[in-house]
């Protein structure tokens, strides 16, 4: 049986709770039932891709050995102190390359029994961006993430990142995978900076991830971006 992943948006009450759980919630949770992966995010401000820091907002990634594991993950989180807002979802593997810390999450999802089921798709994309590349990363980030929020088909867009600099990623939620394709493959201010990425070698390591997301509670800036697709 494939692994089960889940996604979680929080917003947090106040700073001290978003510090408190970038602090303390890979201690809080390594011991999880059925936990194979976890990882702790700060987040970018608001629904911006570029480098920066959304104050009172984290998110988590998760791989579950079981879909009991995964729902009793979530039933918990939903459940935390301090909490303003959260959202949720679980998602099925579709393909992808790359790693995370060195762990193929691409190859962990992927069952090639069951392909991509039409409708809504999630991407995972994140980066570790060698030091010599950040400048160049963070202007040609901004200038990408116009070009996103102008493609149709996004649903909703997160900037994440294990750290404010050089370890950062993005979450997104599109009408399909058409709609994702076309950005990636079609807007050339995108284009050049994959050619770009790869010609320097900006990144140490990075991955690509595609998932379907099949189940979602909560909010995300008031609304389920899953109920618009």
């Amino acid at each position: 049986m494939p692994a089960v992943a889940t996604f979680h948006l929080l917003r947090w009450q106040n700073t001290l709770g978003m510090v408190q759980a970038l602090v303390f919630d890979r201690v809080r949770y390594r011991r999880t039932t059925g936990l194979q992966f976890l990882r702790v995010l700060g987040t970018g401000k608001g629904s911006s891709t570029a480098p920066g820091t959304e104050f009172g907002r984290t998110a988590l990634f998760c791989l579950f050995d079981n879909e009991h594991s995964a729902d009793a993950h979530i039933s918990h989180v939903a459940r935390r102190q301090g909490l303003a807002e959260s959202w949720h979802v679980k998602l099925r593997g579709a393909g992808g390359h790359g790693s995370w810390h060195g762990v193929q999450i691409p190859r962990i999802m992927h069952d090639a029994a069951v392909p991509p089921a039409p409708g809504p798709m999630a991407f995972i994309t994140r980066a570790n961006i060698r030091a010599r590349s950040w400048r160049a990363f963070s202007h040609d980030a901004a200038i990408i993430d116009r070009e996103l929020h102008q493609s149709d088909g996004l649903l909703a867009v997160v900037g994440v990142g294990e750290a404010p600099i050089l370890r950062l990623g993005t979450f997104s939620v599109w009408r399909d995978v058409a709609a994702m394709t076309a950005f990636a493959q079609r807007q050339p201010e995108h284009n050049r900076v994959v050619v770009r990425t790869r010609s320097e070698r900006w990144y140490g390591e990075e991955m690509f991830a595609r998932f379907t997301p099949y189940w979602s509670t909560g909010s995300w800036d008031g609304r389920n971006p899953l109920d618009a697709a």
